[in-house]
């Protein structure tokens, strides 16, 4: 039994009919094209498939879609404003902050929820708020230093 679903998804309205229990990820890479997100473990373990639902991050490989009926998400996608790049974004480039790039999405989408409730986080709370999010080819140290540089860059820009 399919059922039409809306939601809005970077900004936009989105309307897809389909299976209600299929799962907020595939309906993301599969129906609209939002391939950011990234299929990891399925499980919830990996963070690659992170979103945020309504400002929260969320694994969308746990979630079925019926869930996200009038709904916010946010994809990677979403983050950047024209051809600017979110100070999170920027930062993961800056520091050299993904090798294959899979799991980045997540990590930075993790890393701007973290910003958003702790604007100036210390060593440890890095490491907390990205906990959960599997990397296999880069070593952590250059995401949590991508993390930082983002929170002085967000709180310079509120400064200035």
């Amino acid at each position: 039994m399919s059922i039409t679903i809306r939601f809005n998804v970077n900004g936009a309205e989105a309307t897809v009919t389909t299976d209600p229990e299929r799962r907020l990820l595939d309906v993301l890479r599969e129906d609209l094209q939002l391939t950011g997100t990234k299929y990891g473990c399925g499980e919830g373990q990996c963070g690659a498939c992170l979103v945020h639902l309504d400002g929260e991050p969320t694994r969308s490989c746990l979630v079925p879609v019926r869930d996200a009926e009038g709904t916010s998400v946010t994809t990677i996608e979403g983050l950047a404003r024209g051809d600017t790049l979110h100070a999170v974004q920027e930062a993961f480039i800056e520091e050299g902050a993904m090798q294959c790039g899979y799991c980045t999405s997540g990590m930075i989408l993790a890393a701007v929820a973290l910003l958003r409730r702790t604007p100036d986080p210390t060593h440890e709370q890095i490491v907390s708020g990205m906990d959960g999010h599997l990397c296999r080819c880069n070593g952590y140290v250059k995401i949590v230093n991508a993390v930082r540089r983002a929170a002085e860059t967000i709180q310079g820009a509120s400064h200035a």
